[in-house]
């Protein structure tokens, strides 16, 4: 099942498996800009990342001295939400903790995503509520794939990524599916980046962000274009699957990431992870603006 909002200006589809944005369109020209998952490619739209951004080393974690088993980003992608509202411009979607959850991540749970249609442009919110009795760790994050080429006649290579602010950010490299500490850079995010395909060869490109930051897709040939924005999300991701020549990049705001090479699997220990005691909320949000 889908839930449709929508306002003069757009119409968004989201589905209640996943909680996940499957369609951004403009009422005007009809442009997609979100990737319409061909598995060819990648199976996906935007799935939503809970309780873990990422791979954990052996797919497994520590807490409290046993073993749990997680496959990659969690699993509230896979899991059917239940729509809590739904106006002409918003809709609200929940998953709760179950005893299924419970076997693979032992804390009690409420997650509310939230889409909110305003102008141009549509806000993703999160909540994260620890209905549990112990301290909650999480991570949480976005990982909207948008259409590139953004138009027929262009190519992949026409488009590039304009970062705001324009200045240089820590870069943290990937070796295989983990974080490489020990080599973290300055990413040159002080100026466009155009997109080819070798950007990716190394899988995602991964920066620490602080305050607001933006990451636009635009061409020189184009006028349309597509906007992430967000604030106080410690990092973002930016993949698109290498060799295959996908048409589409992700740019994905997180709240975490994945394990690092010399991670002790102890979850508490984990770099980037979120904490919040019983009965806490934990709220951040990002949004798209379309051209």
């Amino acid at each position: 099942m889908t839930v449709i909002i929508q306002n003069d200006q757009l119409i968004a589809e989201i589905a209640e498996h996943g909680a996940e944005l499957i369609s951004l369109k403009s009422k005007e020209h009809g442009l997609e800009y979100i990737w319409q998952g061909d598995p060819a490619y990648w199976g996906r739209h935007a799935p939503v990342l809970f309780p873990f951004v990422g791979r954990l080393k052996d797919d497994q974690y520590v807490y409290q001295g046993k073993t749990y088993q997680m496959g990659q980003h969690g699993f509230a992608r896979d899991m059917d939400f239940e729509v809590i509202e739904h106006g002409q411009e918003m809709a609200s979607f929940i998953l709760r903790s179950t005893p299924e959850t419970l076997e693979k991540y032992p804390f009690d749970f409420e997650l509310v995503i939230s889409y909110e249609l305003g102008g141009d442009g549509i806000t993703v919110h999160y909540q994260v509520a620890n209905t549990g009795e112990k301290e909650m760790f999480f991570s949480i994050g976005g990982h909207p794939a948008f259409n590139v080429p953004l138009e027929e006649g262009l190519s992949f290579e026409d488009f590039y990524l304009a970062f705001s602010p324009l200045k240089s950010r820590l870069r943290l490299p990937l070796k295989g599916p983990f974080i490489d500490m020990d080599q973290k850079t300055l990413g040159q995010t002080n100026t466009n980046l155009a997109l080819n395909r070798e950007l990716f060869e190394q899988d995602a490109l991964v920066f620490e962000t602080r305050g607001l930051n933006a990451y636009a897709i635009r061409s020189e040939k184009s006028s349309h274009s597509v906007t992430l924005s967000y604030k106080d999300m410690p990092y973002v991701g930016i993949w698109s699957p290498y060799p295959k020549e996908a048409p589409f990049v992700c740019i994905e705001p997180w709240c975490g990431i994945a394990d690092t090479v010399n991670s002790s699997g102890n979850l508490m220990e984990k770099v980037g992870i979120n904490q919040l005691g019983a009965h806490e909320i934990f709220k951040t949000k990002y949004s798209i603006t379309v051209k």
